[in-house]
């Protein structure tokens, strides 16, 4: 994985953190610039944890939307505490939103989610999405919304059609059909972990049902 941030104290920090974790993470490359996580993909640079704020200058949303657009899993790591810039910065592509005052345990429990592909939602995340108020809706199926719950809350794709009464294929169908939807409005969902945040902050599910 790789860190990205512009103060030297931040990064030292942060890998002392992963290194100290009952599960160690390992730091593959850290800097001050996308470029420290810009390898090919598949990488072990794939998680990236950045600092939304470079060179104390305004929010680094291009920079962010960059390193989405390469596949990577990003997890903003910053002091903005604003409900609104969380929001953009999933718009955006970011896997998940922290604040520097969320600290140690949410990081490292965030870095590991990110890795595994699972959704991650720590405080301040959970506060945004209850004041999300866009009116950008994709218009799903009642189908189409079951059979999301039912991935959401399904360890493979075939757990899912055995419940519904559905083949793989017909539940890949329906699924590309969502991400199709949330496309087309704008708001790209290429991962389990991006579709859920979708849901929550459409309202589809909510945060104590996950």
């Amino acid at each position: 994985m790789a860190l990205i941030d512009d103060h030297p104290v931040v990064l030292q920090g942060i890998e002392s953190w992963y290194a100290t974790s009952e599960e160690r993470i390992t730091v593959t490359a850290r800097g001050s610039d996308v470029s420290t996580a810009m390898t090919e993909p598949g990488s072990a640079a794939d998680v990236v944890v950045f600092d939304l704020q470079l060179a104390h200058g305004a929010p680094a949303y291009a920079q962010l939307e960059e390193l989405s657009a390469h596949g990577r899993q990003v997890i903003v790591y910053s002091m903005y505490e604003s409900q609104a810039v969380a929001l953009m910065c999933l718009e955006l592509g970011a896997f998940t939103y922290l604040t520097k005052t969320e600290g140690e345990r949410h990081l490292v429990a965030a870095t590991l989610a990110a890795a595994a592909d699972r959704p991650y939602t720590p405080p301040a995340l959970a506060g945004a999405f209850g004041c999300d108020t866009s009116a950008d809706r994709p218009n799903l199926s009642r189908r189409e919304i079951d059979v999301l719950l039912k991935w959401f809350q399904s360890e493979s794709k075939a757990m899912v059609g055995e419940s519904l009464g559905l083949s793989v294929r017909t539940v890949n169908t329906y699924l590309d059909r969502v991400r199709i939807k949330y496309a087309n409005v704008g708001r790209p969902a290429k991962t389990k972990a991006n579709l859920i945040t979708r849901a929550i902050q459409d309202g589809i599910v909510s945060l104590d049902e996950l």
